[in-house]
């Protein structure tokens, strides 16, 4: 197994052969993620330190996994310090860094590095970029079934997309789960088209956000980052994927693209999640000022599980509030 802590060109795990694992997939998806970020915690990281490189931390020691991609430009600001910690267990780390400059010559040289690691050619890279593609063109039909015909929850949207930064460690697995799925979903009946939300940043680090959105009238038709690890973009090559990738890069890369979702997805609202203690959080005012048209929600969250009584009543008065105004 090869883990990695945020999206990283897949391709080139694959066309080694090995096994990719996103630690953020493995953390969440934990039923005791709350104890791995106490684990976390008693091993000396600091209670005020992002919830994800926690968690990270535990699930990397959890699962055995002795090999981790680091990626320490275009994602949390603390990945640095969380490769030195890892070292310190005896994990071999790789770091790799997407230029904040989208600079294809600089993230050419960050690929061949990585390629070089693995002993991977330049052919077999390509192959399994042809091949990965194949299988993200069922995921993007997913999202499109969300938004344009309504027959795919929130929920079912945000886990499909998210799962794509690894694909569950067995692309070929994950293909027969998304025929499978696309076969039944466009076989239901579409949903009432009611309050269409956007959700943007981080993926969310509470497990039932989407489904008590729904439950209170609203649906969220666009994953802004979920969407991004799908690789949404019709690229001409493997580095120019990876710079139209916008996660990495500054928020204004990031907004260009989500302005044009919420035009052509009908966005009524817009749900901005921070996650606490991550510099991400100043964005929000940069955020607020571009979107301007549109109702803003900004949700707070820090360790997993569900969502507190207190941001479950600002959901509910926000999705009223929008109501109310198309009424």
């Amino acid at each position: 197994m090869v883990g990695f802590t945020t999206t990283i060109p897949l391709e080139i795990v694959i066309a080694a052969g090995r096994r990719p694992v996103d630690l953020n997939n493995i953390f969440i998806e934990d039923p005791a993620c709350q104890s791995l970020i106490d684990e976390a915690e008693m091993a000396g990281f600091p209670r005020n330190c992002c919830g994800w490189i926690k968690g990270l931390y535990s699930a990397a020691l959890h699962h055995g996994i002795r090999e981790i991609i680091a990626v320490t430009e275009g994602d949390c600001s603390n990945t640095k310090a969380l490769m030195e910690v890892l070292q310190l267990q005896g994990i071999t780390t790789i770091p790799f860094a997407y230029p904040y400059d989208r600079s294809g010559i600089t993230l050419e040289h960050e690929m061949r590095k990585l390629a070089e690691h693995f002993g991977v050619t330049p052919q077999k890279t390509e192959e399994a970029w042809r091949y990965l593609n194949a299988i993200r063109a069922r995921v993007h039909e997913i999202d499109r079934l969300t938004w344009e015909e309504n027959r795919v929850t929130g929920t079912e949207n945000h886990l499909w997309q998210v799962c794509t930064s690894d694909m569950n460690g067995e692309p070929a697995v994950f293909e027969q789960q998304a025929d499978a799925f696309l076969e039944e979903a466009r076989r239901r009946d579409p949903l009432p088209d009611g309050l269409r939300l956007a959700y943007i940043g981080v993926p969310p680090i509470f497990t039932d956000l989407y489904a008590v959105t729904e439950e209170l009238g609203g649906r969220v038709v666009f994953n802004e980052t979920q969407r991004q690890f799908s690789m949404p973009y019709h690229a001409t090559s493997l580095v120019e994927q990876y710079r139209s990738y916008t996660y990495p890069y500054d928020v204004f890369v990031r907004l260009d693209d989500i302005e044009k979702e919420i035009a052509r997805r009908r966005i009524d609202g817009v749900i901005h999640y921070v996650q606490s203690f991550c510099f991400r959080q100043i964005e929000d005012l940069i955020v607020r000022r571009r979107l301007r048209q549109l109702p803003i929600l900004t949700l707070e969250g820090d360790r997993p599980g569900p969502l507190d009584a207190r941001t479950r009543i600002r959901l509910e008065g926000f999705i009223e509030m929008i109501k109310a105004r198309h009424s």
